[in-house]
């Protein structure tokens, strides 16, 4: 049986400093070795991001954490374009809290919006330093029944790691009125993730999947975007999935 390869940009600035960078090549290889999913993941740095076209041709967009990024108009092209053009997303701690951010800008019309951490002068923030930092932080987060989220992850309660201090507070009600839909929640009923319903696969998260383990077993998130992939990559083929 022929194994599809599926192409997989990670979108951010690479730093052996940043531990979810460290621990992707070992799920890759786990997603190969355990489950059959192969991706040949590329590197795109934030700068390099913000080109025509890309992520075009990529099977699967993951924009992963290490924010403040060195382009937030790079990692916003980058999200915009799995999003219209219907590849699989998965965006993790920085990479959710910028999926909001251009949905918020490029969908809902909050074009004033910001990010604290990118611009700490605006007017309007859409996300905002956390009452209580998550650097290091492990918690409970529950997700909606019937979501994306739920089939993915298999349960409506679930643990997970985060390590950020900002995230998103005002217009969640005009971000939710144009579409996005938030499935999981910690335990004071702040946001931790949001997906799109009707796109293929569009999934963000503020904890990061990518810290769970020892990255020898990939959390369902990661399994399910790579999932994902391989099925893009085998419709571009023309193959049947």
């Amino acid at each position: 049986m022929t194994t599809t390869t599926a192409r997989l940009a990670l979108v951010g600035d690479r730093s052996p400093n940043v531990v979810s960078h460290t621990r992707i090549p070992l799920l890759l290889d786990a997603l190969a070795e355990r489950d059959r999913l192969v991706l040949d993941a590329y590197w795109i740095p934030s700068e390099e991001a913000a080109e025509e076209g890309a992520v075009r041709g990529f099977d699967a967009v993951w924009v992963v954490p290490g924010s403040p990024y060195r382009s937030e108009t790079g990692v916003l092209a980058a999200i915009r374009t799995a999003r219209v053009a219907g590849i699989p997303f998965l965006g993790t701690c920085g990479g959710f809290q910028h999926a909001l951010l251009e949905y918020a800008r490029d969908v809902c019309g909050l074009t004033r919006v910001a990010h604290a951490e990118n611009d700490p002068d605006a007017d309007d923030f859409l996300i905002e330093p956390l009452a209580c930092s998550l650097v290091g932080h492990e918690a409970v987060v529950s997700v909606e029944p019937g979501s994306l989220a739920q089939s993915v992850i298999g349960s409506e309660r679930t643990v997970e790691h985060y390590f950020c201090a900002y995230g998103p507070t005002r217009h969640l009600d005009t971000l939710r009125a144009h579409g996005l839909r938030f499935s999981g929640y910690d335990e004071d009923g702040h946001v931790r993730i949001a997906e799109l319903p009707g796109h293929p696969f569009f999934l963000a998260s503020l904890f990061q999947p990518e810290l769970s383990g020892d990255g020898s077993r990939p959390h369902p998130i990661v399994r399910a975007l790579a999932r994902a992939a391989v099925e893009h990559a085998t419709r571009a083929a023309g193959q049947p999935v």
